[in-house]
C-alpha cells in the first residue's frame, strides 16, 4: 500500500516560507521555556512540582484566552499588527527570563510568564493564519500538516540546545566555585545555566522579529484571480 507523501510545494509561495520559518524558530523558544521555567522553580527557587504548575497555569490560561481574541484583530487589522507586537513583547519578557535567580519573586515570574504568553498568541494563530492563506486550497491540508511538523521538530532541537547551554553554564560557573558541592553554589550555577539558556531564546527571539517584518497578508491565487 502506497503511504501517503507530504507535499512541499507549499514553499514555493513566500508568505508560507516565511511563516513556516518565523513558527520554526519561535517554536524553539516556547517549547524550551515550558521545559526550564520548571526546573527553575524547582532546582533554584525550591518550590514543589506541583506549586510550578501553578505558578504555570495563569499564562496558560491567558493563552487560550488570546487565541480567540488575536483571531478577530487578525480579521480587522491583519498579521502584521499582531504579529510584530506579540513578537516584540516576547523579546522583552525573554529578556527578563534572563535576570531570573534565587531572589526572584513568584509574582515576577508569573507577570513575566503571563507576558511571553500574550506575545505568542498574537503571533502563533496570525502567522499561520497568513501563511496558509496564501495557499491554494487543494494545498491547505499538507501545509496545515507541514507547520505542525516543523512546530514538534523546532520544540525538540529547542530543546536539546537549551539543555545544552544551560548544562554548559551551569559547569562554568561551578568550575569557578569555592565549594561546588554546596547545594547554595548548585542553585546558583543552575541559575546562571538558565539565564545563559534564555539569552539564546532572546537572539532567536530577535530573529523571529526580523522575520515578522517581512510578513504581508497572504492571499491565495484563486482570490487572486477573483479580484482581477
Amino acid at each position: 500500500m502506497k503511504q501517503p507523501v507530504m507535499d512541499l510545494r507549499e514553499f514555493k509561495y513566500p508568505t508560507f516560507a516565511l511563516v513556516a520559518v518565523l513558527l520554526f524558530v519561535l517554536m524553539m523558544t516556547f517549547f524550551s521555556s515550558a521545559i526550564m521555567l520548571p526546573m527553575f522553580m524547582q532546582g533554584v527557587l525550591m518550590v514543589t512540582a506541583f506549586k510550578s504548575g501553578l505558578i504555570l497555569l495563569p499564562g496558560g490560561i491567558v493563552n487560550g484566552f488570546m487565541a480567540p481574541v488575536s483571531g478577530k484583530l487578525f480579521d480587522k487589522f491583519g498579521p502584521r499588527v499582531l504579529v510584530i507586537p506579540g513578537l516584540v513583547i516576547a523579546v522583552i519578557s525573554l529578556w527578563q527570563f534572563t535576570r531570573f535567580d534565587e531572589a526572584t519573586s513568584t509574582g515576577f515570574l508569573v507577570a513575566v510568564h503571563i507576558a511571553l504568553m500574550i506575545g505568542i498568541a498574537l503571533v502563533m494563530m496570525p502567522a499561520q493564519t497568513a501563511g496558509l492563506n496564501q495557499l491554494p486550497s487543494h494545498l491547505h491540508p499538507h501545509g496545515t500538516a507541514i507547520l505542525n511538523t516543523l512546530q514538534q521538530v523546532s520544540g525538540a532541537i529547542g530543546t536539546a540546545l537549551y539543555i545544552s547551554i544551560m548544562s554548559g553554564g551551569q559547569k562554568h560557573y561551578l568550575s569557578g566555585a569555592s565549594d561546588a558541592q554546596a547545594p547554595a553554589e548548585i542553585a546558583k550555577g543552575l541559575a546562571a545555566g538558565i539565564n545563559n539558556a534564555f539569552w539564546f531564546g532572546v537572539i532567536i527571539a530577535i530573529v523571529a522579529l526580523v522575520l515578522g517584518l517581512f510578513l504581508r497578508k497572504g492571499k491565495s491565487p484563486e482570490h487572486e484571480q477573483a479580484a482581477g
